[in-house]
């Protein structure tokens, strides 16, 4: 069975990669310099931390934006670390709090119209992308366009009225109301 070869084969390397990046990890953890500018290259090259990032947040500019900000957290925590399991399961919670930490800064930061909006960003809500995905797709049309416009292409509502040829009242509206049903959806299929 070809198939089943070859995940053996990526099994096995991706256990040597996981023992590699330990390895590195526990020096850089000792206080090697040179170490740590190695194991966040191999983080950087590996897109670890992006998939982890993306896995919690969709919008790609804030998935950039935290996982550099995980970057700079491991360097400065890299001393915690003890050797103990994969480097991903210790870089996990420093995942999950700079993903709160943004969705955290992005609330308090919302504009005044979002303010009068009452749910979330699309990039807020913590979902998986196949998730998002069937969830969007369960949407009425009319939602659809104005929140992937709004949420995800991050377009002013003005911008999006004249797009979709619709008063700014009324696409305001779907906004609000694709968000609610969005995170009803999630709510169900989570």
């Amino acid at each position: 069975m070809p198939g089943g070869h070859n995940s053996v084969k990526s099994e096995k390397s991706g256990t040597r990669d996981d023992e590699l990046l330990a390895h590195v990890a526990a020096r850089a953890a000792g206080g090697d310099a040179t170490a740590l500018d190695e194991l966040l290259e191999m983080l950087d090259r590996s897109r670890t931390i992006q998939r982890m990032v993306g896995s919690m947040l969709l919008d790609q500019n804030a998935i950039d934006d935290v996982s550099q900000e995980v970057l700079i957290s491991i360097m400065g925590s890299i001393g915690q670390y003890r050797s103990v399991g994969k480097v991903s399961t210790w870089i996990h919670p420093i995942v999950r709090r700079r993903v709160a930490d943004h969705l955290r800064k992005q609330r308090d930061t919302s504009a005044l119209d979002e303010a009068e909006l009452p749910s979330q960003r699309i990039s807020s809500m913590v979902a998986s992308r196949a998730t998002l995905r069937t969830a969007l797709a369960q949407l009425p049309e009319k939602y659809q366009a104005p929140l992937i416009l709004r949420d995800l292409e991050q377009l002013p509502v003005a911008e999006i009225a004249t797009r979709l040829d619709l008063p700014e009242g009324t696409v305001k509206a779907q906004i609000s109301r694709g968000r609610t049903k969005l995170q009803q959806l999630l709510g169900e299929l989570g």
